[in-house]
């Protein structure tokens, strides 16, 4: 089970502090811009209430950033630390796109109302293990070389280990810097100065140490649940090694019965799965 940091040892890895860094507009639009190489007048944050309830930890907090700009294109940033085993990332941006496209039709809009979506996963390892810094999937026929679906979904992993130099240079120094190198560039200076702006605030902080005290009652009470579960199957475990050795000691089922409190029909049916009875 992964440990929560504390306070101070936060950095932009960690998805908390991530979120807070990119409510910061102008540094959001700017990766946003840069990862994708195009141009965006304006980005807007959903509302509390419409943001998305699809993340981890309770498998109920938000996106990392969900974001809409001015034509209506979708953008969903995720910082990713830890590589999930069968194809579970992968398999969780088709489930972020079902949801991504759930929120932005309204009850009774036609499909033709989506707009494009792009889900870009920010990844401290290689997802793919082929060396790239960046990986984007589109659909496209299986057939024919040349023919895309054109569903207008997009997902995108970079990878911070990856031979970053055919990146645009902010993206670049911001994957280095994601990767604990030193802040380089104009752009990944600021986000550095945001990172630390952000820490200093008391109010964040409050915010952050609330959530965390919350998670660890949650995984404490986790915890407390399972060891319950577990002596209850250890005891059940148990109780049936005592009767199959009162059966191979030739013991009578109604004497074992009396002895570790249970019927003897369960007795029976045990002793013949053992070929006891």
């Amino acid at each position: 089970m992964k440990r929560i940091k504390d306070w101070e040892e936060l950095t932009i890895q960690d998805n908390f502090l991530f979120q807070k860094v990119m409510r910061n507009k102008r540094l959001c639009q700017h990766l946003i811009e840069k990862i994708l190489q195009i141009k965006i007048a304006d980005i807007t944050y959903p509302d509390t209430e419409k943001t998305i309830d699809i993340r981890l930890d309770s498998k109920s907090v938000r996106l990392d950033v969900y974001v809409k700009d001015d034509t209506g294109r979708v953008f969903d940033i995720e910082m990713q630390c830890t590589d999930e085993k069968d194809n579970g990332l992968a398999k969780r941006t088709r489930y972020y796109q079902a949801m991504i496209d759930m929120d932005v039709l309204e009850k009774g809009d036609d499909y033709s109302m989506l707009n494009p979506a792009y889900i870009i996963f920010i990844c401290t390892f290689d997802a793919f293990d082929r060396g790239l810094p960046m990986y984007t999937f589109r659909n496209r026929c299986v057939e024919q070389d040349g023919i895309e679906l054109n569903d207008e979904a997009t997902k995108i992993f970079l990878n911070s280990k990856g031979d970053s130099e055919a990146l645009d240079p902010d993206v670049r120094a911001f994957l280095r810097y994601v990767d604990g190198k030193a802040a380089e560039g104009v752009f990944v200076q600021e986000v550095d100065k945001e990172v630390r702006r952000v820490k200093q605030h008391d109010e964040t902080r409050r915010e952050y140490m609330t959530l965390a005290m919350e998670l660890k009652r949650q995984r404490q009470e986790g915890i407390a649940e399972g060891l319950a579960e577990g002596l209850a199957e250890g005891s059940a475990n148990e109780k049936k090694k005592i009767i199959v050795t009162m059966l191979q000691k030739g013991l009578s089922v109604e004497f074992i019965a009396d002895c570790v409190q249970t019927s003897a029909e369960y007795i029976i049916e045990l002793g013949k799965k053992q070929h006891l009875l």
